[in-house]
């Protein structure tokens, strides 16, 4: 057919499109990174640069709970547990119940910080095994400080020692209650007998914070030590431990 049939319009104009118009562009709405991002980076590379000194505690853990906290802002926790706890030694001491009473803190921080707490304890404990622990006696104390100062109920420890004073074993024999652990001085000793130890320090902490011994604490003493002399056991000292500080019995002279 031609296109003088059709009255002269060409066909084509039936289809005609019209102008073909370029597509729009369309643009992604941008995605803004987290607040924290860029402070999370910060904080790592001053920490790579200058080392722990150059943060704060709280910012300290902070950093620690990146890991366990990997898409929410980790200053606000950090302060809130240094706030309830007091320290950082509070802190990693602190019973996971509490520690995820924490707004933001959750069973893997909390298992985390337990983590950190057992490997400080693992280290401290390593620096005098299998040497003399009279010539270690700072790092006795500081061990024994972290493993029991904020523990929530009493514990009654026991340091076995063989006849040059090296640790044999160091076990926790009773858990009583907030102010109170029963102690056999005859389970004592006869655990003594048991690992051949010739000597033993005898530690125990008191969860009100403050060391001082009691009257009971200082009886009690006196009967260990009355009841493994006589089989050749030396009880060396009684260590109270407390959060502000610690009280030795040898060194206030009631041993």
């Amino acid at each position: 057919m031609r296109n003088d049939d059709m009255g002269g319009e060409d066909e084509r104009g039936f289809f005609a499109e019209g102008p073909i118009k370029p597509p729009a562009e369309t643009t992604e709405p941008a995605i803004d990174k987290p607040h924290y991002h860029g402070h999370r980076e910060r904080l790592r590379q001053r920490f790579a640069e200058a080392g722990s000194d150059a943060l704060s505690d709280y910012e300290l853990l902070e950093l620690f709970l990146f890991r366990s906290i990997p898409r929410a802002d980790t200053k606000g926790p950090a302060k809130a547990l240094l706030k309830r706890f007091g320290s950082l030694a509070g802190v990693i001491g602190a019973p996971s119940q509490r520690l995820c009473e924490e707004p933001g803190i959750g069973e893997a921080a909390a298992r985390d910080l337990k983590l950190a707490g057992a490997l400080a304890r693992r280290m401290l404990k390593s620096e005098f095994m299998g040497r003399q622990v009279l010539a270690s006696w700072s790092k006795v104390i500081d061990y024994c400080h972290a493993a029991m100062a904020y523990e929530p109920r009493e514990q009654f420890r026991i340091l076995f020692l063989d006849k040059k004073n090296r640790l044999i074993a160091d076990e926790v024999q009773q858990t009583g209650t907030v102010d109170h652990t029963p102690v056999y001085p005859r389970e004592i000793v006869r655990r003594a007998l048991e690992l051949s130890a010739s000597a033993v320090i005898l530690v125990h902490n008191h969860p009100s914070g403050d060391p001082t011994p009691s009257q009971a604490d200082i009886q009690m003493t006196k009967t260990v030590v009355e009841t493994a002399e006589p089989l050749g056991i030396t009880v060396h000292d009684h260590i109270i431990i407390g959060a502000s500080g610690h009280v030795s019995f040898r060194g206030t002279h009631l041993i």
